[in-house]
């Protein structure tokens, strides 16, 4: 007799566990429409036609559907599954990586198609404040939180703000961006304060946390190409975001020998975003500033996110070839 169970746990012999799909999977859209926007900026300065980034929206927009799917299978065959996943106070904070996704794919659409960028750019900011407001009554709640809790990812659902005005500006919606802008930037600074209280005065981030060290590259990064859409110039505090942002950069660095020598999961994800927000970043500080050495640096850091993108594609079809995806924790 066929096990019953066993066949609900599969969707199809090799794809994922369903119960076991991590909502930290779309990490992978966010790295991904990343280096879509990343690559619009270099096929810009280097003066070539969009053809790489359109592969690469394209790409996405296949990653972001497939695994929007799964995950809404998830939602309908596994609601506790689901349910637990929200109510455990460290992957509470990756479920608004979902609508952070489609505002990055929205914006990155809306570079070759306009009016579908915008739609799918509108929904993602309306789900992503909800999403915000969601997990600031969790945060703020009955729920007990201890110290041990707290890691980068928590800049995920509020600072992801920052990312809205991004294609906002550009599609038209300057004081919803300026809203959106203020939001993330204020609690950038505070969530920075308690983060940094629990990396110098606790615990150690444990084995499976330590990728989100590169998140503290993020916020700086994204909130810089926020600040210049909205303020188009190169002013005093656009300066300080900048070189904040690669100030972390240097901090990540400096761990670069311990994550190489941690197993791979798709926590490794968490390295592709904030690069490819620096990788942005610095492009649109070289031209801004006019700097050759700023220049020469866009394009190493481009160069390092095509390596770290193309390291974690490999690495995860090969773990998904073994199964080792979607496993129970």
């Amino acid at each position: 007799m066929v096990d019953s169970s066993a066949n609900e746990a599969t969707v199809v012999e090799g794809f994922p566990k369903l119960p076991h799909l991590p909502v930290n999977l779309f990490a992978i859209v966010m790295g991904m429409a990343g280096l879509t926007l990343a690559t619009l900026r270099f096929e810009n300065a280097f003066g070539v036609s969009p053809g790489i980034s359109l592969a690469f929206v394209a790409a996405t927009v296949l990653v972001l559907l497939f695994l929007a799917a799964l995950y809404l299978l998830k939602l309908v065959k596994y609601p506790q599954a689901v349910r637990a996943e929200w109510n455990d106070p460290v992957k509470i904070a990756f479920f608004p990586a979902i609508t952070i996704g489609l505002i990055l794919t929205g914006t990155a659409i809306g570079s070759f198609w306009l009016y579908i960028g915008l739609a799918v750019w509108a929904l993602g900011a309306a789900l992503h404040l909800a999403a915000t407001l969601a997990v600031l009554s969790a945060w703020i709640g009955h729920r007990a939180f201890e110290p041990v809790h707290l890691n980068p990812a928590w800049f995920i659902p509020v600072v992801g703000n920052v990312l809205v005005p991004i294609g906002g500006a550009g599609f038209g919606f300057v004081e919803v961006s300026w809203f959106f802008f203020s939001i993330g930037i204020v609690f950038w600074t505070v969530l920075l304060t308690l983060v940094f209280n629990r990396l110098i005065f606790h615990n150690p981030l444990p084995e499976r946390l330590l990728p989100t060290l590169v998140i503290l590259v993020a916020p700086p990064s994204a909130g810089f190409v926020a600040w210049m859409q909205l303020s188009g110039e190169l002013d005093a505090f656009g300066r300080i975001l900048y070189f904040v942002a690669l100030f972390f950069v240097m901090v990540v660095a400096v761990q670069f020998g311990r994550f190489a020598k941690l197993p791979f999961t798709i926590a490794w994800w968490a390295y592709s975003f904030p690069l490819a927000a620096f990788s942005v970043a610095s492009f649109i500080y070289a031209d801004a500033s006019g700097n050759a050495a700023m220049n020469a640096m866009a394009y190493v850091v481009y160069a390092a996110l095509l390596a770290v993108l193309a390291t974690l594609i490999v690495k995860t079809i090969n773990a998904a070839r073994r199964d080792e995806i979607c496993q129970p924790d």
